[in-house]
């Protein structure tokens, strides 16, 4: 078992890990992505599907990343090198690093931007703009939000010097204490939001809608909605783009793998579940479409805080708590590149930070513009926020995680897994893992990737 400690610093306990670990995987993906695709599939049969695919997918594969962090102390980049040297195999191993990091830059370049939508809807929200607001109306609200580039560009920077301010304090000072409030945050937040949600909206309907598991709700093609659940089971988690491998290198040796994993995979899919009971009873109680997809957040949820009672107030608590699960995410997508600065470059932890941030943000600016002065430039015909959304989410995160399963179940000497885990070789805890590691998480994963581009 890995006895050393990170230059970086260490999580002083576990439960600073099992709420930095929550924080990477909670964000936009539970809060918006998760409601507005159980609502394309008819709600409780594609939860139940969700639920299975954490505990067949993404429970293993973070097992594994945890696992991989640990035992290498650094970035994943020079984890990746070390760990491929003590194993004896190739040191192109460590493109797995590269890999994770380029995908956490490209994705918080197209996050941030994101992110900078909800700290402007808390603003409106507080100024009451949603009152009266009918679907016409919210459309032109968010419309004219992002045809604005100057608009967009100031909440993006806002965003990401909340990032930078965090990561440049380091492990104990910035990233722990962050957490250690914005998480407890984050759940007040939200339950409030879900109180609101059985008072002021049809809560015995919206969760029918989203506990009853009738199957034939997945629609016209149930393949493509369980592939959907394995991809957001696995995205959801933060799998596969470094954060929770940089996350496990702060790990104290004695902590259980296993055990933290799996409640963080818990407390990850309890904000995706209560996200839903917060959301569903408000929309299905004003007649609006819970499948309305990505609008859900920013158009169709405007439009039932502006007719509900208290709609200003707990409209701009959920915008807040949506910044929240943004910035925790944000602040775990820098980290692996600051890391890899410090140890390779001998940078000081605030200048890592500032220049991360800053090729972070210049990226973001071309995301932001692709929204509307740069809206007929493209790349494959795609422009800037969706090519690195479609190259990240249906490439790189996929890639990662099958090729973390293949190094922890495949690569990695079995006395060393049962070594870092904690478990005995012939107990049925790693058994299971090994098996799913091995056999059903990759394959898996790699029919989500096949759909994704199309060839399924």
């Amino acid at each position: 078992m890995s006895s050393t400690t990170s230059i970086h610093g260490m999580w002083s306990s576990r439960l600073a890990f099992i709420l930095a670990a929550t924080g990477s995987a909670v964000g936009l993906g539970n809060v918006w992505r998760f409601p507005y695709t159980a609502g394309e599939y008819g709600g409780g049969a594609f939860v139940l599907v969700y639920l299975a695919c954490v505990a067949a997918i993404g429970l293993p594969i973070m097992m594994a990343e945890v696992m991989i962090g640990r035992r290498g102390r650094q970035s994943p980049i020079n984890t990746m090198r070390a760990l491929a040297r003590d194993e004896g195999v190739s040191p192109l191993w460590q493109l797995l690093g590269w890999m994770g990091i380029l995908a956490g830059f490209l994705i918080l370049s197209f996050y941030s931007v994101i992110a900078g939508w909800t700290l402007a809807y808390v603003v409106r929200a507080g100024a009451g703009t949603f009152s009266g607001a009918d679907a016409a109306a919210a459309e032109a609200l968010f419309s004219a939000l992002v045809a604005d580039p100057e608009r967009l560009l100031a909440w993006h920077t806002i965003f990401m010097v909340m990032t930078v301010l965090v990561v440049a304090r380091g492990v104990a000072s910035g990233l722990e204490r962050a957490v250690r409030w914005l998480m407890p945050a984050l759940f007040v937040l939200l339950a409030l939001m879900v109180f609101y949600a059985a008072q002021a909206g049809d809560f015995a309907a919206g969760l029918e809608y989203m506990f009853y598991p009738d199957f034939a709700e997945l629609g016209a093609h149930p393949g493509e909605a369980v592939l959907s659940a394995m991809g957001q089971a696995f995205f959801s988690l933060s799998l596969g783009m470094g954060a929770i491998m940089i996350y496990g290198s702060y790990l104290n040796s004695r902590a259980s793998i296993g055990q933290n994993a799996i409640i963080i995979a818990g407390m990850d899919t309890l904000v995706a579940l209560l996200a839903g009971m917060a959301i569903f009873p408000i929309v299905l109680a004003n007649g609006l479409e819970p499948g309305s997809g990505p609008g859900l957040i920013f158009q169709t949820l405007p439009i039932a805080f502006g007719q509900m009672p208290g709609g200003a107030l707990f409209g701009t608590v959920f915008f807040v708590l949506l910044v929240f699960a943004a910035w925790t995410s944000a602040i775990s997508l820098l980290e692996p590149m600051v890391a890899w600065l410090v140890e390779n470059r001998g940078f000081s932890r605030p200048r890592a930070a500032a220049l991360g941030g800053v090729v972070v943000w210049l990226l973001g600016i071309a995301c932001l513009l692709s929204l509307n002065v740069w809206s007929d430039i493209t790349v494959f015909g795609k422009g800037f926020l969706d090519l690195f959304d479609y190259v990240t989410a249906n490439v790189l995160l996929p890639l990662g995680g099958v090729f973390i399963a293949i190094f922890a179940g495949w690569i990695m000497r079995r006395a060393s897994s049962e070594d870092e885990l904690g478990l005995r070789g012939s107990s049925l805890a790693f058994r299971a893992w090994w098996v799913l590691v091995r056999f059903v998480a990759p394959a898996c994963v790699v029919l989500v990737f096949l759909h994704a581009i199309g060839l399924i």
